[in-house]
């Protein structure tokens, strides 16, 4: 097995060196570094965990929070699968570890303790709503100026580190689809209002109604809770809608539009022939359903890459200003329109 005076031998530098190529503790010529991960690579040299994390004073752990839901197989969902990818690969590249972390909405919140015990150098949080014990609970982490980030959710008049997507946009720009292909009866399956995505679309769908002179009715607007099931049952409600009161659809994510089109399917109606339908993420299986769904692009692996980019910047550089990023989403049409 190989070791740092190898590596640094092979590289010509002294075991110093290597030790804060490793450790990303002072600044290095970037040839310096070249050489030395080359040498590491070549020797297949694995640092010392524990030495790094004693060198660094540091964890070496990222906090990923994700919210714990009894028989929902959340990882497997596209939505977080992408994002924690994203952040996993730009963490690898840094040599920082991913510390999964699952919280039940019931939980008491307390991110804070994360850092006095020491278990994690920064967190990012999938998942917050905006509810008090969760608002609360941020404001104090902000206010201690501990590196975190939230990924998909903003808070109104809170300075709170954020990286997202423009929702608004995208949800305009799929109603404008909708109503350029004829459709102006456009009903709308929204997520829970707790989320800031929710109400973003919701505000997306109105405004592209308002702009083609088309008034948004209440009944057609409907909630589930982005799960397949929900718009499976939300297909009951909405199949008499269909052909009459309306003739295209818009979820607010893949999931319950999928659950929606075979809700709807049962009752005879198909998608891209008795109504149109866009979903919402550009889900792996909005490409392989029959017939293909048309769905908002969201780059969720890079909005992934961009949190963990933001909360390593937080830890090298200290805490200054607000983060607030949001990452452009594109429509894809399919067959479903």
């Amino acid at each position: 097995m190989s070791k740092r005076k190898d590596v640094a031998k092979l590289a010509g530098v002294s075991e110093a060196t290597v030790s804060r190529v490793f450790n990303n503790v002072d600044p290095l010529r970037e040839e310096t570094k070249r050489k030395v991960l080359e040498a590491a690579k070549q020797l297949n040299y694995q640092p010392n965990a524990i030495a790094q994390s004693f060198a660094r004073g540091k964890s070496g752990n990222i906090g990923v929070i994700v919210p714990y839901l009894p028989k929902v197989r959340l990882l497997s969902t596209h939505y977080f699968s992408e994002i924690l990818s994203g952040i996993g690969v730009k963490l690898a590249e840094h040599h920082y570890n991913l510390l999964l972390l699952f919280q039940s909405p019931n939980e008491p919140k307390d991110y804070v303790q994360l850092f006095h015990s020491q278990k994690v150098d920064a967190c990012i949080i999938l998942g917050s709503s905006d509810t008090p014990g969760e608002k609360e609970e941020i404001q104090r982490l902000h206010g201690l100026e501990h590196p975190y980030c939230l990924v998909n959710q903003t808070f109104s008049g809170e300075p709170f580190h954020s990286i997202d997507a423009n929702h608004y946009e995208g949800s305009y720009e799929a109603v404008s689809l909708l109503l350029q292909k004829g459709f102006k009866r456009i009903g709308f399956l929204n997520g829970p209002p707790v989320f800031s995505n929710s109400y973003e679309r919701l505000a997306g769908y109105q405004a592209a109604l308002i702009q083609a002179g088309v008034t948004a009715k209440p009944e057609w607007i409907f909630q589930g809770n982005y799960s397949r099931t929900s718009g499976l049952q939300k297909a009951k409600e909405i199949g008499p809608l269909i052909g009459g009161e309306i003739d295209a659809i818009y979820a607010a994510n893949d999931r319950m539009a999928i659950g929606l089109m075979q809700g709807l399917q049962e009752q005879g109606l198909i998608a891209g022939k008795d109504y149109a339908l866009i979903g919402y993420d550009d889900s792996d299986v909005a490409k392989i359903v029959h017939p293909q769904l048309s769905s908002v692009h969201v780059p969720l692996f890079e909005m992934g890459q961009l949190a963990a980019d933001t909360v390593l910047t937080m830890l090298k550089q200290g805490v200054t200003d607000t983060i607030h990023k949001r990452l452009p989403v594109t429509v894809i049409e399919r067959t479903s329109i």
